[in-house]
């Protein structure tokens, strides 16, 4: 067997499990869950295991001021990216959440010293290209740009970006152990979930935890235990195979995101999201093949 056909299906498995992550957040949220409460218990029941199975990880974040601030971006990606998904259009929020590898440049740039080539700001220009064409409004008409650009969109958008800063960092913390990286991850959800949920509710813009009920709790127990999946299977590919393999596999979750969605009706694309959504998964594209190189 290809050494390199397992860890490419865990990957598969890790795109599969997010492109489909909208709908067991919506369930959650027909039940009277709001996404921002999900995260945060969902990714707390995961913390929570870890600290106890791994004392050594425990103590290697509280001492590990990187490790911190890896809790923020990672649970900031997850609070945006579940939001938006579960109020937004599936498509239009993951090709935005995919504008990514366009903010990795301008981080890699600023915070590890990688000048970006030629061909990089290229691509840039493509991405940025894209967004222009998935955002732009229906009616058509810049004046029509703001009132069109939704909370949903501005969350897709913040979600790529801090996605795009928890790789950077993940890179330079990429000789802490593991273990350590993944429980700052889990830890970053489950308080930047309960942080932005009870600001968000003390502001009146999301409602209250609801009372305990199966509508809501079994989603939340059997999805928790798909994270941890998803995270391992991760964890698994992206540490066997070369990082540009990696993320063309990763670019997958679009095609199950997109279809799942378009075919359960919650997502109706418009011919320029398509055309958009095609400029961005070029720029993607082009980059994760220049990364095997």
């Amino acid at each position: 067997m290809n050494s390199n056909l397992l860890p490419a299906l865990a990957l598969l498995c890790n795109a599969l499990i997010w492109g489909l992550s909208w709908w067991p957040l919506r369930l959650m949220f027909d039940a009277g869950l709001h996404p921002l409460w999900a995260t945060a218990l969902m990714f707390a029941l995961i913390a929570t295991a870890m600290l106890l199975l791994r004392p050594a990880a425990r103590r290697r974040l509280l001492r590990t001021p990187g490790l911190w601030l890896l809790m923020l971006t990672a649970g900031m990606t997850n609070v945006a990216f579940n939001w938006a998904i579960t109020i937004g259009d599936v498509v239009r929020v993951v090709l935005l959440f995919y504008l990514m590898p366009a903010w990795a440049v301008l981080l890699a740039w600023r915070f590890l010293g990688e000048r970006p080539s030629g061909w990089a700001l290229a691509r840039l220009l493509l991405a940025f290209a894209g967004v222009a064409l998935v955002l732009w409004p229906a009616e058509g008409g810049m004046q029509h740009l703001a009132t069109d650009f939704s909370l949903a969109d501005a969350l897709a958008v913040l979600g790529g970006f801090m996605f795009a800063a928890n790789n950077v960092l993940l890179l330079r913390l990429r000789s802490e152990p593991t273990q350590a990286r993944v429980l700052a991850m889990f830890a970053g959800g489950a308080l930047a979930g309960l942080a932005v949920a009870g600001a968000s509710h003390a502001l009146g813009l999301v409602p209250a935890l609801p009372a305990p009920g199966a509508a809501w709790l079994v989603p939340v127990l059997a999805w928790a235990a798909v994270l941890v999946l998803a995270n391992w299977a991760l964890q698994f590919g992206a540490t066997r195979l070369p990082a540009g393999t990696t993320s063309l596999v990763m670019l997958s979750e679009i095609l199950f995101a997109t279809a799942s969605s378009v075919l359960a009706g919650a997502a109706s694309p418009a011919a320029a999201t398509w055309a958009g959504g095609a400029l961005i998964v070029l720029a993607a594209l082009l980059a994760a093949l220049q990364r095997r190189e």
